[in-house]
């Protein structure tokens, strides 16, 4: 009788197309980027990029660096930015690189802290700004946009003009950051105008080894000339108020070939655009993203909620599915920009169909607007760890689907699951959390795999274990790890690091199933283990019943004289861990707080609430790391060795004093926009309906504290004076303001001034279940939320 989850991996398959693509990485560079129609390489190496989007002009520069550190820290490699025009050049001739739009100042640092940078430089980048990005100064001339019309190509030319200017020498020729440039956004059917584009980029002096476009939708594209990314969110905002879960996320959470999200844009795609046939351009690229959801915006109609486990479980999914590039669309939120003659936000008022707001992007992102980190943005560095070290091995492997796979999107019974192998080796993959729609238990589940090279099918685990409703994990198939051969495990590696020569493999057990490890006895010497039992079966040593934690190292010596550990971290610990150069070599850090590597400064900073932070260390650097104006205490925590910072505790701060001024009044009656969608309230709503708060903000706060607000009603704005400096709508999550981002010494004399507007019973607007009655407007508890940041240095 066939296993109930059983899966052959085919013995061969058709190579992947190699030379084929006109591509080319710079002369002599020293790692060559090349593509094939599986794969991208780097200096003859697979190479699986991760990239993740942050938008430098919707951010302070002052910030940048520090927030580029946390990105890399979080297991991005390579930043994407939309270069967005109309912030650069709001007034027509005055083109601004200065300040927050200090374009080359930004890739300067990507490449200052050894990362790749990729500008996506429009024209029209959407980016949910207004117009798309195109000022209004364009849209008022006589000339067809997103067209090669010559009046619209001569201003688009000297906007190209100035940002090859601004990157000109940080190119790969010049041994620059600069990996892949995108061209436009979401242009589905004017193939003959991308191409004008590029040429024109390349005559300006933008240079890349790759050029990309976006490619959801049936995109049609110039053929070979650019790489087609594709996307995947878990929720929307840009679909009807009352049209529930769309199932063009739904799909996500299955394994699936199937690359295309035809729902990302489709808002603004025109319903007659004829789409290219998919299957002709997953025959000749690889299965490339730039707009996995790291997050969701909000709508004034629809306000999805996204939590952690929901960008988890699809990233996750995807590189089960076979993607070779992660790239998410936001992994930093950010704010727009004040306009000199007008916001900048899309909106109902220049005929896009959303609402958005006036300032907010946070996009509920991994890393927030001011830099907050999120549960997702532990969930997906657990992922990056992994594909930092077991990338090049991930990349190169086909994705196969079980016999027995879901017979359709609303299946909620059958086990979601594939495998990615070569012949001898390969990753197991399960998803069983999708959002709104629990999935339930898997009691009594087994797996077997049929590898080509391998003399046995593998099952796994030994006794059949139940996986548990919302859990998403990858276990790995004979991984060799420093000449230990381990077949299986029942737990999620992340990363290696080296230990006095020993290879430590940490993995991280998922919560309901007990580690169980499998090691190929010709590959081991002596092994023995902390917890749990070691038996012998045939060729293979098992390891069960171990507990995971700081202390759960199974110690191996080799068969060819080396030393491995594998360590088994619980679920909770396992999504503390970083791994980076801090003090000289390459050490894992657990930590509940943030933690940044400045390879450049030589120092960890650790970014937290903590008024004791503290931090383990794997391996242990020879001194006590030194704290500025902090003793610091170390003590065993398992194999590492824990650091805990005493601080004089000095950052005690009084909470907020709020004043109610006026109660609201009447709810706004609902007004419809572009579509039939609700619009936002107007301005003068918020000075005859709203209620008003004023928040007292004392002298001496830390640098930065932000004010947490827990509020209800429909939408809140904050104020200096008459200066708006935040808004949100609502959608039952807490509301940050970074004070540190507040004009000069004003909200001291003035204090800060919180407006909110009940939502109207009848408005059609979409908010969370739970989140709470929209129909009262008011502010019921205000909070400081003092981040501070603590240097550590080598002792």
């Amino acid at each position: 009788m066939t296993p109930r989850h059983h899966l052959r991996v085919p013995a061969s398959c058709t190579p992947p197309l190699i030379g084929h693509l006109p591509f080319a990485d710079a002369p002599g560079a020293p790692d060559p980027i090349e593509v094939t129609s599986r794969l991208l390489t780097r200096g003859g190496r697979p190479w699986f990029p991760v990239s993740g989007e942050f938008h430098y002009s919707r951010c302070p520069a002052g910030e940048w660096e520090e927030e580029l550190l946390k990105m890399k820290a979080g297991g991005v490699t390579a930043v994407a930015a939309y270069v967005i025009w109309i912030h650069h050049e709001e007034v027509e001739g005055r083109v601004r690189f200065d300040g927050h739009l200090d374009l080359r100042r930004f890739a300067e640092l990507c490449a200052r802290h050894g990362l790749d940078f990729i500008p996506r430089i429009g024209p029209w980048s959407h980016a949910e700004v207004r117009n798309g990005g195109l000022p209004d100064w364009l849209l008022a001339r006589a000339c067809v946009p997103r067209t090669d019309d010559p009046a619209y190509l001569e201003p688009v030319r000297h906007w190209y003009a100035a940002v090859a200017e601004q990157l000109r020498g940080l190119d790969r020729a010049h041994g620059g950051p600069i990996v892949a440039i995108q061209i436009e956004n979401e242009l589905y059917d004017q193939p003959g105008h991308l191409l004008t584009l590029k040429r024109m980029a390349q005559e300006l002096g933008l240079s890349a080894p790759l050029w990309t476009s976006t490619a959801w939708g049936g995109v049609q594209l110039p053929p070979d000339e650019l790489l087609p990314l594709y996307g995947g969110y878990p929720e929307t905002f840009w679909t009807e108020a009352d049209g529930g879960w769309p199932d063009t996320c739904r799909k996500h959470f299955f394994f699936t070939h199937h690359r295309d999200d035809e729902g990302i844009g489709a808002d603004l795609r025109p319903t007659t655009v004829r789409g290219a046939d998919p299957a002709a351009l997953a025959d000749r690229f690889p299965w490339a993203t730039c707009e996995l959801g790291g997050g969701m915006a909000v709508a004034y109609h629809r306000r999805p909620r996204v939590d952690a486990a929901d960008i988890g479980a699809l990233g996750l999914t995807k590189i089960g599915c076979g993607s070779v590039w992660q790239g998410y669309y936001m992994f930093h939120g950010g704010t727009n920009p004040a306009g000199e003659l007008t916001t900048l936000q899309e909106s109902h008022a220049t005929g896009y169909p959303n609402d958005l707001p006036v300032l907010t992007y946070d996009f509920q992102a991994p890393l927030g607007e001011y830099g907050q980190y999120r549960p997702s943005y532990h969930e997906l560095r657990l992922q990056h760890l992994l594909l930092a070290d077991f990338g090049h091995r991930v990349a190169p492997m086909r994705s196969v689907f079980p016999e027995r796979p879901p017979t359709g999107q609303h299946d909620r019974d059958t086990l979601r699951w594939a495998v990615r192998a070569d012949g001898t080796s390969g990753f197991l993959f399960v998803t069983n959390h999708q959002p709104h729609e629990p999935l339930p238990d898997h009691p009594d589940t087994t797996f077997t795999i049929e590898l080509p090279d391998a003399v046995a099918p593998l099952t796994l685990p030994s006794a059949p274990v139940t996986v548990p409703a919302g859990s998403y994990f990858c276990w790995p198939l004979r991984l060799d790890i420093a000449g230990l051969r381990l077949d299986w495990a029942t737990a999620q590696p992340v990363c290696t690091v080296d230990d006095d020569g020993r290879t430590v493999l940490v993995l991280a057990a998922t919560d309901g199933i007990v580690p169980e490890l499998a090691l190929d006895a010709r590959t081991v010497a002596s092994v023995s283990t902390p917890s749990g039992d070691i038996t012998q079966t045939g060729d293979r040593t098992l390891i069960t019943g171990l507990r995971p934690g700081t202390d759960a190292l199974v110690e191996v010596d080799t068969a060819d004289g080396g030393r491995v550990g594998l360590l088994v971290l619980d679920a909770a610990t396992a999504r503390t861990l970083y791994r980076g150069v801090a003090w000289g070599a390459e050490r894992l850090v657990l930590c509940g707080d943030g933690v940044v590597f400045d390879e450049v400064a030589d120092e960890v900073r650790l970014h937290g609430p903590s008024t004791e932070p503290s931090f383990a260390v794997l391996p242990a650097p020879g001194r006590t790391p030194v704290v500025t104006g902090a003793d610091v205490r170390a003590a065993d925590d398992g194999v590492f060795t824990r650091y805990t910072v005493l601080a004089d505790g000095a950052f005690d701060v009084t909470g907020p004093q709020v004043t109610r001024l006026r109660p609201a009044g009447p709810a706004p009656e609902p007004v419809t926009g572009v579509l039939g969608r609700a619009s936002a309230p107007a301005d003068k709503h918020f000075e005859t309906t709203a209620a008003e708060y004023r928040v007292d903000v004392p002298d001496g706060l830390p640098a930065g504290t932000l004010l947490r607000v827990h509020w209800t009603g429909d939408v809140a704005r904050a104020y200096v004076g008459d200066t708006l400096v935040a808004d949100q709508f609502h959608s039952g999550r807490v509301w940050d303001i970074g004070l540190d981002r507040l004009p000069g010494g004003a909200p001291r004399s003035e204090g800060l001034r919180l407006k909110v507007l009940p939502r109207h019973a009848d408005a059609r607007v979409y908010v969370p279940e739970g989140a709470g009655d929209g129909g009262v407007a008011g502010v019921e508890r205000v909070e400081w939320i003092t981040v501070r940041s603590w240097s550590v240095r080598a002792g």
